[in-house]
């Protein structure tokens, strides 16, 4: 009987793995901090850090801290509806609209956070610290205070509602 793999829902992508350790009395302790970035391509994306003994540990508690984070991002055709500046921390991203056909140009943690919300076309800039972390949350943070573009309404549709 052949396995059958039945595709995922989310896409995850790990953006950074740290080795971090404390000072015990027989010496240092090891653990691994893993940040992933969890999203399905059409407009809900979720960052998440989680700490284990073992990496693979690490990678699925940021998962599954990401899944409960997530946010719903507002998209207007592959791009975001209109310019952002955050600043979460110590860093601070800006993020840009760009019309089709551009491309994602954005560096690190940003075009991760980015690509798998489902946005296709935008311009970014990551100003202040290069903290991943930090600019992986600035980037929700960003996209989290978008507001939907309004749907211009037809002559003719405005008529019937006036009439």
């Amino acid at each position: 009987m052949a396995i059958v793999e039945q595709p995922k829902e989310f896409e995850e992508k790990v953006i950074h793995i740290d080795r971090v350790s404390r000072v015990v009395k027989g010496g240092r302790r090891f653990r691994f901090r893993a940040t992933v970035v969890v999203g399905d391509g059409k407009g809900r994306v979720g960052v998440g850090v989680g700490k284990g003994s073992e990496v693979m540990t690490a990678i699925a508690k940021a998962v599954s801290r990401a899944k409960r984070q997530m946010i719903t991002v507002p998209l207007k055709e592959h791009t975001i509806p209109h310019e952002i500046q955050v600043r979460f921390s110590g860093a601070q991203v800006l993020l840009k609209p760009a019309s089709a056909g551009t491309g994602v140009i954005a560096g690190g943690a940003v075009r991760n956070v980015v690509e798998v919300a489902g946005i296709r076309d935008l311009l970014t800039k990551s100003l202040g610290s290069s903290n991943k972390v930090n600019n992986a949350y600035a980037t929700v943070m960003a996209l989290s205070q978008l507001k939907a573009a309004p749907v211009k309404a037809s002559k003719k549709a405005a008529e019937k509602v006036a009439a």
